[in-house]
């Protein structure tokens, strides 16, 4: 089963690398995030005719999730239970099986800010939401664009991506990790604990030829499916395309 998580950055625009995308990878399971449509213009006739299913939240301009599959999902949970948030930032569905939780998490803007207190927040809830589901489902795999990188193998710069930063602040990182100790497992770093292999590069400075990146799009596999997780990896080769995402998908595959 080959499950992958992808920040599109506008599925309106990205649609065709999309359906180029799967064609080629062929995944079985796909998170979106920042679909940006609202509920009635995603594409779902497009994808059926691509071979996937679809349930998604979205809305207008901004956030928006989605998960593809190729076989039917059951169980969909829109959001973080007893979490009020107007934003479109939370899906969770099982497929074959497997719970699978797509996260957009919080940006945060900067440390310090009204909006980073908000993403402190918002983790805190899906922590304690995942540590539910977990029990419930334990074959569980958490992806998504975790606005967060794990550690300084993570991010091109760590004299400049450090406590002060976004997305890099011990805060966020230790929020990542609480995350994690409830028995989830980066997917990546089972496999590589090679630095500097990014699944983020901003537009400007020329950053992904240049590869001032971020590994900021995780998945997250659960004790039970450790074993289980046989490869996981970045997918480089659409953010070389024309008119890309700023994001490359990130992807696990789990073995029989």
């Amino acid at each position: 089963m080959k499950i992958a998580s992808w920040n599109v950055n506008s599925l309106n625009v990205r649609l065709p690398h999309l359906e180029q995308w799967l064609g080629a990878f062929a995944p079985d399971i796909v998170g979106l995030q920042e679909t940006k449509l609202e509920d009635s213009r995603f594409p779902d006739t497009a994808l059926v005719g691509a071979g996937y299913r679809s349930v998604f939240a979205g809305q207008k301009t901004y956030n928006g999730v989605a998960i593809l599959s190729r076989e039917p999902a059951q169980d969909v949970q829109v959001g973080i239970p007893g979490f009020d948030d107007e934003q479109k930032r939370v899906i969770a569905a099982t497929v074959g099986g497997v719970r699978i939780v797509n996260l957009y998490v919080v940006n945060g803007q900067d440390v310090g800010t009204d909006k980073y207190a908000y993403k402190l927040r918002w983790l805190e809830a899906v922590h304690d939401w995942i540590g539910q589901e977990l029990q419930r489902h334990p074959e569980l795999v958490v992806l998504g664009d975790f606005n967060i990188a794990p550690d300084d193998r993570d991010v091109h710069d760590p004299a400049v991506w450090n406590d002060e930063h976004i997305l890099t602040s011990t805060a966020e990182r230790d929020g990542l990790r609480r995350l994690c100790a409830l028995g989830l497992h980066d997917a990546f770093r089972l496999h590589s604990h090679e630095a500097g292999l990014f699944s983020w590069w901003d537009y400007r400075q020329a950053a992904f030829r240049r590869n001032l990146g971020l590994r900021i799009d995780l998945t997250l596999v659960s004790d039970a499916l450790r074993a289980r997780c046989v490869a996981a990896g970045i997918d480089r080769e659409p953010r070389t395309w024309d008119r890309p995402s700023d994001h490359a998908p990130a992807w696990v595959e789990l073995g029989a």
